[in-house]
């Protein structure tokens, strides 16, 4: 594929120079805190597939524009989602976003920032490395919501902080920082917020001078190992649990509360 061929973005920018091995994906609904509607990760997939084909380009940055990375699943996309004909799409299409993410051919590095809400912690663990600024505050917050945490989150925090933690961060629903995330391995650098994408790009400029052969046989090999330990693979019925959960009573009248609590305009989670 060439250049001609990058599909077309309207809740993404693409930050790529011809010739450069280093380009920058920069989630571009800062109105919504990059909110992640149908529509975004439909981009982000698209986006991803066409960028595995750039040979030239090694290592990808993913960050978000204005206050936040992302706050999460688009709740005006919840109902109607969730809600509707077809509730499996919005848990399949968060997988799908996410293996992409993690299958790209090139190194990624997640430059997260402000919120970083549900899904966009599946987001960020999906990339290869990360850094946050300072003032980061993650957040997992589906079960509060009366859903299970999908999108193959479950196995991608198993691996990175352990069973325990996973379970305490995913059912507490309670905020974790920048600091504590570094303590959990969670996330390998910890940056002031007015350096966040300095950093990031000092750092991948640093990787894409290695060679690319080694670069990817690493990637490769460590996914290998991970998908070993807490593969992904199962991750495909986490549409069905979702199903299920909107079906369930006691889940129904969780999720109505949440919504509710957060229908101001700013109210993503």
């Amino acid at each position: 594929m060439t250049s001609e061929n990058i599909p077309a973005l309207q809740h993404l920018r693409w930050e790529h120079t011809e010739g450069d091995t280093v380009g920058t994906i920069v989630l571009n609904r800062p109105e919504r805190l990059n909110a992640l509607s149908v529509a975004l990760m439909t981009e982000i997939v698209e986006l991803c597939t066409w960028i595995s084909h750039q040979h030239e380009i090694k290592v990808v940055i993913m960050r978000g524009e204005g206050r936040a990375f992302t706050a999460g699943f688009d709740l005006n996309d919840f109902t109607n989602v969730y809600g509707g004909s077809n509730p499996r799409a919005g848990a399949e299409l968060g997988r799908v976003m996410a293996d992409t993410v993690t299958n790209m051919r090139q190194l990624t590095i997640a430059a997260v920032h402000g919120h970083c809400v549900g899904g966009g912690v599946v987001l960020t663990a999906a990339c290869d490395l990360r850094m946050a600024a300072t003032g980061t505050r993650f957040s997992i917050p589906e079960v509060d919501l009366g859903i299970p945490l999908a999108w193959g989150g479950v196995p991608r925090l198993v691996r990175e902080v352990g069973p325990a933690v996973a379970k305490e961060l995913i059912l507490s629903c309670r905020p974790f920082s920048a600091e504590e995330a570094l303590q959990l391995r969670f996330i390998n650098r910890v940056v002031a917020d007015d350096e966040l994408v300095a950093e990031a790009e000092a750092f991948a400029e640093s990787l894409a001078s290695k060679p690319t052969f080694s670069l990817l046989a690493t990637k490769t090999q460590v996914n290998a190992v991970m998908e070993e330990i807490a593969g992904t693979g199962r991750s495909a019925n986490d549409a069905d649990s979702l199903v299920v959960a909107l079906h369930d009573e006691e889940s129904r009248a969780a999720s109505q509360r949440y919504l509710e609590s957060r229908s101001r305009p700013s109210g993503n989670k």
